[in-house]
């Protein structure tokens, strides 16, 4: 006859008496957690290889320092141009910061207002056609035009204050906004249109409500180029009195072979870039965000 096992006896882990309970196994990393760690891992891998083949070259000397200068030299430039050296502040009498603050309001006001334009000119040329053949060759013949092609144009026009360096970059930011918003507000979906057309919508409420929520994805990365070409086209817009500006440090700089200078001012341009364009893609999450579930 066998003896009846217990409770105890059946269930796995401590016994009643008391004893201490095993460690538990260790919880694996989620898929998702690793994936972001290996791409933030290789974010930060790929700028410093390009920064030790950046020293590697500078320190075999394969082109003279004028040319190409090494780190070190940039680091600083930054140093000099960020406080007052020997009485003399930052670059031409203001500070890196400052030459970077006034570019990115030249841009901010330039850039902003031709993303309106072209919002407005989008989401005429979607729903109007005769609007689109009308202004949309206009509108392509502007966005083959590179900046510098029509800059001495607009400084015969309006001068040499800011006001042709903010004509500049709203021409330049308005075309790729015009172009993605018509895009987008004519292909909306003809049913949800349809629909709101039916339950006696009018034409303001079909766009408001249903074309431009549908449309705002590709509207919000026509922003995000739009200002990508306004950040390339900063060096072209302040070549002509851009002092203070980053792209005026920039071509000043060039003009007394300053190259670190120069090195320095394009990084300035290139990382306030990448922050902006940062700062564009979380808003466009934040007010789209089924466009990261499709």
């Amino acid at each position: 006859m066998t003896t009846p096992t217990t409770t105890a006896e059946r269930l796995p882990g401590p016994a009643l008496s008391g004893e201490p309970a095993p460690p538990s196994p260790p919880r694996s990393r989620s898929p998702e957690r690793t994936a972001r760690l290996r791409r933030v891992g290789l974010r930060l891998l790929a700028p410093a290889v390009l920064l030790a083949l950046w020293q590697l070259v500078t320190a075999l000397r394969l082109w003279s320092p004028l040319l190409v200068p090494p780190p070190a030299a940039v680091w600083d430039a930054l140093l000099e141009t960020s406080g007052t050296h020997d009485g003399v502040r930052g670059y031409q009498g203001h500070t890196l910061i400052e030459h970077l603050g006034i570019s990115l309001r030249r841009i901010a006001i330039g850039a902003g207002a031709g993303v309106l334009a072209g919002l407005v000119a989008g989401v005429l040329m979607g729903t109007l056609p005769w609007v689109r053949v009308v202004f949309e060759p206009a509108v392509a013949f502007l966005r083959t035009l590179p900046p510098l092609a029509y800059f001495s144009l607009l400084i015969i026009w309006f001068g040499i204050d800011e006001a042709p360096k903010l004509w500049l970059l709203a021409i330049a930011a308005m075309p790729p906004v015009a172009v993605a918003t018509a895009s987008a507000v004519a292909s909306a979906p003809a049913s949800l249109v349809e629909a709101a057309r039916a339950i006696g919508a009018r034409r303001s409420q079909v766009v408001a409500s249903v074309v431009l929520p549908s449309a705002l994805p590709e509207i919000l990365v026509g922003v995000r180029l739009a200002f990508g070409i306004a950040y390339s086209s900063v060096v072209a817009a302040e070549t002509v009195n851009g002092l203070p500006g980053i792209g005026g440090m920039i071509r000043d700089a060039q003009r007394y072979n300053q190259s670190d200078v120069v090195v320095l001012g394009l990084f300035a341009i290139g990382l306030s870039g990448l922050l902006i364009d940062a700062l564009l893609r979380g808003a466009e999450n934040r007010l789209a965000p089924w466009r990261r579930l499709s």
